[in-house]
């Protein structure tokens, strides 16, 4: 292990290289980050780093925004089969259907999405930003994609707007039920319930805190309180010990794992600034056209 991480060090010395972690990969790699965050944070740092190359630990469509973000730079994905199942569950020919059926609307689109849904979409959205940028729009018709739980969770906190509600999930969030909320609370009854909005709208209720990963990291750091119920993928639990050493946090479930995300290892980085194999391609037609919903979101989140 320890010869791994000395060789990631030097390799990314060799190759002016930054690697940029997701806070649902391992615990490792986390640690050998230069930039740890959720998707929010990490598209707005992709676009400052000076290396030249950016390793992206997580899944297929964040590497993509990375490369659209900085089409000068090389992307590597140290593993290239780590996907989001979310990312897939929305289809172009509804958004066409949509956007005829309503003169008004304004597609939104989680940055949990391929490039080819981003670029059919007016602008892109993360779980910090999204009531935000929604508040933000001039449309009164708000088609939110892919995740059906995160949509129901923003129109909500923006009752003015209309809502059409697409089918899309993220399994690990949808598989957190209220049942296993009441259970992890009983066993830990001391506990804060802080939970992603990801979560089906049922588990929301029982929340004490809603919100992105970061935001509940910031929460759970800024609060008094002494333990605390996670509603979200365990990987954030290393980062919420790093900052919380005197705390003590709980998942719900034993089963809150993303197998994608854990396809992220030392090897596999190693691998990629050995060879720059899994360089991340994006032709410049998708490129430019993907680009626009994400830069409008970096513009209206400020």
């Amino acid at each position: 292990m320890n010869s791994l991480v000395e060789e990631i060090k030097q390799l990314k010395k060799e190759k002016n290289a930054v690697i940029m972690a997701h806070y649902y990969v391992p615990d490792e790699v986390q640690a050998v980050a230069d930039y740890i965050g959720d998707s929010f944070y990490l598209s707005k740092v992709a676009t400052k780093v000076k290396e030249d190359t950016i390793v992206f630990c997580g899944v297929s469509f964040m590497g993509e925004s990375a490369k659209i973000l900085n089409p000068s730079k090389t992307v590597l994905m140290p593993d290239v089969t780590a996907d989001c199942p979310m990312a897939h569950m929305a289809d172009i020919e509804t958004i066409k259907r949509i956007k005829a059926e309503y003169e008004d609307v304004a597609v939104v689109c989680y940055i949990n999405s391929t490039a080819e849904l981003k670029s059919y979409s007016d602008v892109c959205v993360t779980s910090s930003n999204a009531v935000t940028i929604v508040k933000a729009l001039p449309n009164k018709h708000i088609f939110f994609i892919p995740d059906q739980n995160l949509a129901h969770y923003v129109a909500q906190q923006v009752p003015e707007k209309h809502f059409i509600f697409n089918d899309g999930y993220c399994p690990i969030h949808k598989d957190i039920t209220c049942k296993d909320v009441i259970a992890a609370k009983a066993r830990h009854p001391q506990a804060q319930f802080l939970v992603h909005p990801e979560c089906p709208p049922d588990v929301l209720n029982y929340a004490d805190m809603i919100g992105s990963t970061s935001e509940i990291i910031d929460y759970a750091s800024k609060s008094t309180q002494k333990e605390f119920l996670i509603g979200t993928e365990a990987g954030v639990l290393y980062e919420l010990k790093q900052k919380n050493p005197d705390k003590t946090f709980y998942t719900v479930t034993d089963h809150q794992c993303c197998i994608d995300m854990k396809k992220v290892t030392l090897e596999k980085i190693c691998h990629v600034l050995r060879t720059y194999e899994g360089s991340v391609q994006v032709s410049d037609t998708l490129r430019h056209t993907a680009n626009i919903p994400l830069n409008r979101m970096l513009d209206l989140a400020k």
